[in-house]
């Protein structure tokens, strides 16, 4: 008997049916599977000491339990003081058996060690149905020796999927077992939630104002059919009193004589007489 991973039978036997019904694929050959796992590390420092590759390779050739290669740089940059043709990272390319086994191994092992774990981002597909994760420390993973690590360092590992949208792609990971954070989905649902209640509110209000203007618009008609009913006053002239302003006379006060005052042959003739009196 052919040992077969678990996950590969899981797929064969229950996530191509639920695939199919929720997509209503007509051939099995459309239903989107995993083509291959990428697990990539860069050692920057490895520019200073190249004993760092040799101890990333060891690293990852246990976690994956394929031997890993080295990345090469590409060109030269001087600010690193990086030549072409440096090593400067390490990649495993995962395929068939072992890479069901490693997936099984990551979801059920290596994430539940993660501290404050939360679920996967939503946010790490790229738009073709592949789908992109990164682990800051390699200790979560029960194949590597704590007392052994020379640094604690992350990698990335990349899920290149047969799918041709991310929804493809969500739906296949998401049946395989990878546990996704569903707060984005639960944040738009609130929004639109918000949105149509919102909506409402705007219809009500538009109600309330449509009627406001028909109540107002009626009353404008009440009052104008109110004004032309009601016949105008005519007043006769006799009725009519005009107000006459009261203009009481005051006495002209007489004026007091003014007293004449004498002149200078006057006073000479009177002091003339005083003295003869003398």
């Amino acid at each position: 008997m052919t040992y077969i991973p678990r996950l590969k039978k899981d797929y064969n036997e229950r996530v191509i049916s639920e695939l199919k019904k929720e997509f209503s694929y007509k051939s099995i050959m459309q239903v989107p599977k995993i083509i291959k796992i990428v697990v990539s590390k860069g050692v920057g420092a490895a520019v200073a000491d190249k004993k760092l590759i040799e101890h990333a390779i060891d690293e990852l050739t246990l976690i994956t339990g394929q031997k890993a290669i080295a990345t090469l740089s590409k060109k030269d940059v001087a600010s690193f003081k990086l030549r072409k043709g440096m090593p400067i990272g390490v990649k495993v390319t995962l395929r068939g058996e072992k890479m069901y086994e490693f997936l099984d191994r990551l979801i059920t092992a290596a994430l539940p060690r993660v501290r404050d774990f939360q679920g996967l981002k939503v946010g790490g597909f790229d738009g073709r149905g592949n789908y992109t994760l990164g682990i800051s420390e390699q200790i979560i993973f029960p194949e590597i020796d704590i007392d052994k690590v020379n640094k604690i360092s992350g990698m990335d590992i990349t899920i290149v999927t047969s799918s041709q949208t991310d929804q493809e792609a969500k739906s296949l990971l998401k049946e395989m077992g990878l546990p996704f954070n569903n707060k984005k989905m639960f944040k738009e649902e609130i929004s639109a939630n918000m949105s149509s209640e919102g909506n409402i509110i705007n219809e009500e209000v538009s109600t309330e104002e449509t009627s406001a203007k028909e109540t107002s618009s009626e009353e404008m008609k009440m009052e104008k059919t109110s004004t032309e009913e009601k016949p105008l006053e005519v007043i006769p002239s006799n009725e009519i009193h005009v107000g006459e302003a009261s203009t009481e006379e005051r006495p002209v006060e007489e004026v007091s004589s003014v007293k004449q005052v004498p002149t200078e042959e006057e006073n000479l003739k009177n002091n003339k007489v005083k003295d003869k009196k003398l």
